[in-house]
């Protein structure tokens, strides 16, 4: 069986036009053919399932939602006596499930952040051994069978990195699951031709006016009044964790340590490629060996936009290729991808990219792709690129990442986990307000009271006014703060589970400002 590496293989090369009848145009980068590697690989079969709808919630303005490495079995749905068998570009991508129609039909796209729109139904037919497997897991959706399903009647042509679809539009239903809440006539594409492709997308870039001529995905939480901030929290999750979540209106503090760091985010008209993408400037990037001696790259300041599409981190050729003498190779293989020693994953050094003030350290495990082949593989989650930059999976895996669209900006800082306390936004203002629960020692519950923003703590023997770094004074309805969950860990340890419940945040941020007073007290 044959494995290939995906380098963008959901990074969408945005329309010519917004919508109607329209072939989707081509970046540079997209002109050169992308390598594969083949690399032999044992079959693996295990049992798969759907996810739990228990863990997605939909409360409070915010709807936290699971997304999942396609490596984790235990949250496909063993269909049609198909066994997955993990391999090929299927495995190196991040996927959530949503339900449409109605009755709710369950299927699982991969989550982009580098593409715009919706769609569903690839034909498993253009894909090959693994991928062809896996694609038969990921459910399909029955316009006939929903009863409110509405074809549109236009079609459109989306091009990826790999793969392209044909699509024709619809609306209907999607359900999130676990709530009472479901988006009414939300549009997406139905593809009716498919190439190169194993999994239907969600992208959840900028929407209307801006990317596309109507309401996508995010659009619609908004409108709909599902969420109340335009904007969403990603925490991929570690590699041993294979899973993580994506919070659409809300954060989750039990993902990161302190205050989140703001960037703004460049305009498409003065970005690289005239896209309006989440692009935000790198100042550098550094590396830190197990000796401590950190050495910063030269050529290493340059915009880059963040893609959860893209397995791959896209540089500059010379800089990728000097990082990847520094993990002991000196030239790419003929597939253009640096191979490196496996037991480089077990080295306590890190990769620092800096932003503005913001470090943020990616092990050499997260840094490093692992292929389960006999002997194992190792490749350099770097791959050179003279057209394009841009920081894919194996940065955002140490990362915690809010994709603020109502002031275009993205506010970050380096990732860990602690349990899992999701938290709605009244409005993307309260952003400067959050601080991270990880590292803090928290009694059992913390209470917020909605009486000039007093703050009760258990054991404190009193009250106190909290306020913000402006100084102005916050109220909230009460809410109380959970413990983190039995055997969570405060500095990226074993998984956790996913609340079910998203409170609100401005009490979330008081409760935890509160305990980090105690602390330094």
């Amino acid at each position: 069986m044959a494995f290939s590496l995906l380098l963008s293989a959901s990074m969408l090369l945005i329309s010519s036009t917004f919508g109607g009848n329209a072939v989707a145009s081509s970046l540079p980068f997209m002109n050169t053919s992308i390598p594969r590697t083949n690399i032999s690989i044992p079959h693996t079969h295990a049992p798969i399932k759907l996810i739990n709808s228990s863990v997605i919630a939909h409360d409070d303005g915010c709807v936290h939602l699971p997304i999942v490495h396609s490596t984790n079995v235990n949250h496909f749905s063993k269909k049609r006596g198909v066994q997955l068998q993990l391999a090929n570009r299927s495995d190196i991508a991040y996927y959530a499930q949503l339900s449409i129609g109605t009755p709710p039909q369950p299927v699982f796209v991969q989550l982009d952040t580098g593409s715009f729109e919706l769609w569903v139904n690839p034909d498993c037919a253009t894909v090959q051994g693994a991928d062809a497997a896996f694609c038969q897991q990921v459910g399909r959706y029955d316009g006939n069978t929903s009863l409110t399903a509405k074809s549109l009647g236009t079609t459109k042509t989306l091009k990826y990195g790999i793969g392209t679809a044909n699509i024709t539009y619809f609306e209907d239903t999607i359900t999130l699951a676990g709530t009472a809440t479901a988006l009414q006539a939300v549009q997406f594409g139905v593809a009716t031709a498919t190439e190169d492709t194993f999994s239907g997308i969600l992208g959840i870039g900028y929407g209307k006016g801006i990317a596309t001529k109507y309401k996508n995905f995010v659009d619609q939480l908004v409108a709909q009044n599902a969420i109340r901030a335009k904007a969403y929290t990603l925490a991929l999750g570690s590699k041993e964790e294979k899973e993580g979540v994506i919070v659409f209106g809300g954060v989750d503090p039990s993902k990161f340590a302190g205050p989140l760091a703001k960037l703004p985010i460049i305009d498409a008209n003065e970005s690289p490629d005239q896209v309006p993408r989440f692009w935000i400037n790198m100042n550098s990037i550094a590396i830190t060996p197990p000796n401590n001696n950190t050495k910063v790259y030269e050529g290493s300041n340059m915009p880059v936009f963040l893609d959860s599409g893209s397995t791959m981190t896209l540089l500059p050729p010379t800089l990728a290729a000097t990082i990847a003498k520094d993990f002991g190779t000196d030239k790419e293989d003929d597939n253009g991808f640096y191979r490196i020693d496996c037991g480089l994953t077990a080295m306590n050094g890190t990769l620092d990219f800096a932003f503005n003030g913001l470090k943020i350290r990616v092990p050499y495990k997260e840094m490093i792709r692992e292929v389960p082949s006999n002997p194992p593989a190792c490749f350099l989650g770097i791959t050179p690129s003279k057209k394009f930059t841009l920081l894919g999976d194996t940065f955002l895996r140490s990362a915690y990442v809010v994709f603020d669209l109502e002031t275009d900006s993205i506010w970050m800082t380096q990732a860990t986990s602690c349990g899992s306390t999701p938290a709605a936004l009244g409005s993307v203002n309260d952003l400067s307000m959050v601080v991270g629960a990880c590292g803090l020692t928290a009694e059992p519950a913390v209470t917020i009271s909605s009486a000039g923003g007093t703050v009760a703590t258990p054991g404190a023997g009193g009250t106190g006014t909290g306020s913000d770094t402006n100084g102005a004074s916050a109220t909230a309805s009460s809410v109380v703060v959970p413990e983190p969950p039995p055997g969570s860990t405060s500095s990226g340890g074993s998984p956790v589970s996913s609340s079910s419940q998203c409170h609100p945040a401005v009490g979330v941020v008081w409760a935890f400002a509160v305990l980090a007073l105690v602390n330094m007290a």
